[in-house]
């Protein structure tokens, strides 16, 4: 963005006191030192407009050069402080379970739950993004990228029973522990959402945590639905260790909220440095300045000489 300015504009206030000299100043004994300064402030010799005005387009361009006219451009370094969140989804068939929103109680608790991560991911601008959704076995259905709006069209193709009918959360999070510690963001968090205790990893629950204590992969763990079908315990165990937090869910509006909280315990930093680059153009109106002026002072000392 550039803009265009004088660094001086004060000195346009000389212009009145310069018209004021050239009107009452007596040019006594100063042609001593300049022959021709009773010309250049004025003698009531010939008058001619367009003399006058040479005089004065001359004079207001000295001072506009002396003000110093400047073109400033500026350039903005935005740096994000962003954060890789990898999202881990459950897609077993127990998330058909329906009345998890009590406005839509026949919606399928899977549907719900893509609503409101979709909220989520459309309000995480400057981070990264992946997702893993698990069942009988887990996978990537989109490595980690700032491409939101690819994000968000495969959120919309996931659906319950896509990897199977089980629970394989400890691969699932071993999954996305790898992917993370290759990342080099300095922030990394998974948020696991499931709905019930895990019944098909190949994983164990020993390894998983050993995993994360060695790993600076923050954990956030949703479970939804039915407290009585998760493992709430180790749930709680593999918060601590990563340093992160369970919640729990049991309707679509607290699910929203909690999102929300994670939302505000990861903000991004986003830190902006302002350039300014300078390009001065007083030499410009210095050149025409000089000109007319010269042009004045000829023509004012010729008609003098010829009167």
């Amino acid at each position: 963005m550039s803009s265009f300015k004088f660094e001086f504009p004060y000195l346009f206030i000389l212009i009145p006191f310069i018209w004021f000299c050239f009107k009452k100043c007596p040019a006594r004994s100063l042609s001593i030192y300049f022959p021709y300064i009773d010309v250049l402030i004025g003698s009531k010799a010939v008058k001619n407009l367009w003399l006058e005005g040479a005089k004065w387009l001359g004079v207001i361009l000295l001072i506009a050069s002396l003000a110093s006219p400047v073109v400033v451009t500026t350039y903005k370094n935005v740096q994000h402080n962003a954060r890789d969140v990898m999202l881990i989804l459950d897609s077993s068939t127990s998330m058909l379970e329906r009345g998890f929103d009590n406005s839509h109680l026949l919606r399928a608790k899977f549907d719900v739950v893509l609503d409101v991560v979709k909220s989520f991911v459309k309000d995480r601008k400057n981070d990264r993004i992946g997702l893993i959704t698990f069942a009988d076995l887990a996978f990537i259905a989109s490595p980690i990228t700032y491409d939101k709006e690819f994000l968000q069209t495969v959120l919309s193709k996931q659906k319950v029973g896509i990897a199977g009918k089980k629970t394989a959360l400890y691969d699932a999070l071993l999954q996305s522990i790898y992917m993370l510690e290759n990342s080099d963001a300095k922030s990394k968090i998974a948020i696991v959402l499931t709905d019930g205790a895990d019944t098909a990893s190949k994983t164990k629950y020993e390894d998983i945590l050993k995993f994360l204590k060695k790993s600076k992969v923050k954990l956030y763990l949703i479970g939804v639905g039915q407290k009585d079908s998760l493992d709430v315990k180790k749930l709680k165990e593999l918060a601590r260790v990563s340093h992160g937090k369970l919640f729990l869910a049991d309707s679509k509006k607290v699910l929203q909220n909690i999102y929300k909280n994670i939302d505000k315990l990861e903000t991004s930093k986003v830190k902006t440095i302002t350039y300014e680059k300078y390009k001065y153009y007083y030499n410009f109106p210095l050149v025409f300045s000089i000109i007319f002026l010269l042009i004045y002072i000829y023509f004012k000392s010729i008609r003098a000489i010829v009167k």
